[in-house]
């Protein structure tokens, strides 16, 4: 079961960020379909937060069809997103979780990796755009368009 947090400090809405933690267990294969998800009540109760924003995630999540709520039993996956090999996403994961290491030894925090991790995605999409899709061309450099803040380590 998916154990759902809401960070305070986002300017992401907690309704929002308890969907996207939906989506992106769909996407990593933490959540299959059949998973049931935590009660409302567990959910206000572990995040502090109004039942009308749970509510509000779960309603997002069954219009766009990724769950469903069954009367009496709790609500619970019935769609899927992604079609990644798990194996292939082991090895990824594992990959990204040793470069993190390596980029936290550098200084970076948070929104220094996150802004990277975007600037990158972002060229990739565009030399995959203007090449017309072609996914055999190099990836970005690393630190492309990316500038350190002042006052970091």
């Amino acid at each position: 079961m998916i154990n759902f947090h809401v960070d305070r400090s986002s300017s992401v809405p907690a309704y929002a960020q308890l969907v996207r933690q939906v989506r992106e267990g769909l996407r990593i294969g933490t959540l299959q379909p059949g998973d049931q998800l935590p009660t409302v009540r567990s959910v206000v109760t572990s995040c502090t937060v109004n039942p009308t924003t749970v509510l509000k995630a779960y309603r997002e999540l069954e219009l766009s069809g990724l769950v469903e709520a069954r009367q009496g039993a709790g609500t619970f996956v019935s769609g899927t997103l992604g079609h990644a090999d798990p194996h292939a996403m082991a090895r990824l994961r594992s990959s990204l979780a040793r470069w993190l290491g390596q980029a936290r030894e550098a200084g970076l925090e948070d929104e220094d990796v996150q802004a990277l991790l975007a600037s990158v995605i972002a060229e990739n999409s565009a030399r995959r755009t203007q090449g017309g899709g072609d996914r055999t061309q190099a990836a970005p450099a690393p630190g492309a368009g990316f500038q350190k803040k002042e006052g970091a380590a």
